[in-house]
């Protein structure tokens, strides 16, 4: 769960404290200016982990996010432009920011990737809500693929109850990894058990 604004400044020591009621007033004034071009607090969104502490850093960007009134031009331009960081960051404010599907694009991309931080943070809440069944399937499979907990995909016990489909997606992906040689995930079956289809 993202920290509030009060709850985030008592975890900062005193420079980044300024620096980041400094980022929210940039950001504040510039609510709502969901335009093409950067904004000046954009800048500070980039350099949030320097000021603030990589620790804080997802916390920060998704206040800066919501203080802007950050709509999907804006995700979209900080996604594009930015780290691996801000990317992420921005996937996980999107069941924030963005009411409807239109935000999906942001997820399959982090999905193509192999950065488990990415991919963590792309099947989050909007993933679970937006995504149909045939991606969130995949998705469930890349979770298995590089190495990312089930658990973080959210929902996941909801969607794959009853899911033959995934199921059976499951079952094969554990037959070519036996056949193969190679070890088969725990998390597979835990996935698995959750469909209701484990033998």
């Amino acid at each position: 769960m993202t920290p509030t604004r009060e709850e985030l400044l008592l975890r900062l020591d005193a420079p980044a404290r300024s620096w980041l009621d400094d980022a929210l007033t940039e950001a504040t004034a510039a609510h709502d200016d969901d335009n093409v071009a950067a904004a000046p607090w954009e800048v500070r969104f980039a350099a949030a982990g320097r000021h603030c502490g990589q620790d804080h850093a997802d916390a920060v960007r998704t206040l800066l996010l919501q203080e802007a009134g950050a709509g999907l031009a804006t995700l979209t331009r900080l996604y594009q432009r930015g780290t691996a960081a801000e990317r992420r960051a921005v996937l996980l404010a999107l069941p924030h920011r963005v009411m409807g599907p239109d935000a999906l694009p942001l997820v399959e991309d982090a999905l193509r990737t192999n950065d488990t931080r990415l991919v963590a943070a792309a099947v989050g809440p909007y993933a679970a809500a937006h995504l149909d069944p045939h991606a969130w399937r995949h998705a469930v499979l890349k979770c298995l693929f590089t190495g990312v907990p089930v658990d973080a995909v959210d929902g996941l016990a909801v969607r794959a109850h009853g899911d033959t489909e995934l199921a059976r997606m499951l079952a094969d992906f554990a037959a070519e990894r036996t056949a193969a040689g190679r070890p088969v995930p725990a998390d597979l079956h835990h996935a698995l058990t959750l469909t209701g289809e484990e033998s």
